[in-house]
C-alpha cells in the first residue's frame, strides 16, 4: 500500500544525524510495509490530488498550525480537499492541523511546554487499539487543541492535554499529539535543546529521567498500522 508522509518539520540545528522525521515514521511503521511516498510540504510540495496516496501521516513541526504561513494554507486545503478520499493520521503538528483545518481551534497554551514521556488515559476505546487503558509516549509541544472540531471525539487525553487524541466520526482520521516517532535518544537530546531556553533544569532533568522508562512505542506502531488497515479495508 502506497502512504504518503506529509513532512511538515525539521529537526532543530545539531540533531539532523537523528534522520528526517519522515526516516523516523518509517522506521516506527516498518520501512518495508508500505511504499512510502514524502512530500515536502514546508517547501509547498503537496499530493496533485488527495487520491494519489489512500492515506497520509503528517508529522511534527516547529511552526503553529494558527501561523499565516503560504505553505499552512495549502496544507489547510489540501487536508479539506481530502476529507472522505483518504485515510489520515497525525501526530503533533499534524494532530494540530487537522484540527483546525476542519473546524477546531489551536492555540499557543498557557500551561507551558509538554516535555518528557506523558501517559493519556484511554477514554474510548477502539478496535485498533486492542483493549489499551492508557498511552504512555514523548511529548514535545507548546501549541495544543482547545476546542473540539466538529464530528470528532476524544479517545484519549490526559489533565495537561484535554485533547490530546482525537478519532474523526465523519471521516477515516485519527490524531495524537504525543510522537510514537520519536526515539527515546532524539527526544532526550530534543529536551536538551529547550535547556536554559523555556524550560529550567529542573523540568528538563525531569523530562529525560521520564524519557528512559520504557513506553508505547512499540504497541502505538500497532495501532497506527491497525487503523490503516481498517480504514482501507472500509475505503
Amino acid at each position: 500500500m502506497k502512504l504518503g508522509i506529509l513532512k511538515t518539520g525539521t529537526p532543530p540545528a545539531g540533531l539532523e544525524h537523528f534522520g528526517s522525521y519522515p526516516a523516523m515514521f518509517e522506521k516506527l511503521l516498518g520501512e518495508s510495509a508500505y511504499d512510502y511516498a514524502v512530500y515536502d510540504v514546508q517547501a509547498g510540495h503537496l499530493p496533485d490530488r488527495p487520491e494519489a496516496c489512500p492515506a497520509y501521516v503528517l508529522t511534527g513541526s516547529a511552526n503553529g498550525a494558527y501561523e499565516d504561513l503560504p505553505w499552512i494554507g495549502q496544507l489547510t486545503e489540501f487536508l479539506q480537499q481530502t476529507r472522505g478520499r483518504a485515510a489520515l493520521v497525525g501526530i503533533c503538528f499534524g494532530h494540530q492541523i487537522m484540527a483546525q483545518a476542519f473546524g477546531g481551534k489551536v492555540i499557543q497554551s498557557p500551561h507551558g511546554w509538554g516535555q518528557g514521556a506523558h501517559r493519556y488515559d484511554v477514554l474510548q476505546n477502539e478496535p485498533w487499539l486492542g483493549g489499551a487503558r492508557t498511552i504512555t509516549l514523548p511529548a514535545s509541544h507548546q501549541d495544543q487543541v482547545v476546542e473540539l472540531p466538529p464530528n470528532a471525539e476524544v479517545i484519549a487525553a490526559s489533565t495537561f492535554s484535554p485533547f490530546g487524541m482525537l478519532a474523526w466520526r465523519d471521516q477515516r482520521a485519527i490524531s495524537l499529539q504525543l510522537h510514537p516517532e520519536f526515539e527515546p535518544d532524539y527526544a532526550m537530546a530534543l529536551a536538551e535543546t529547550r535547556r536554559g531556553n523555556g524550560l529550567s533544569d529542573t523540568e528538563v532533568d525531569r523530562a529525560v529521567a521520564s524519557l528512559r522508562e520504557p513506553n508505547d512505542q512499540v504497541r502505538a506502531a500497532g495501532w497506527i498500522r491497525s487503523f490503516l488497515t481498517k480504514a482501507l479495508g472500509e475505503a
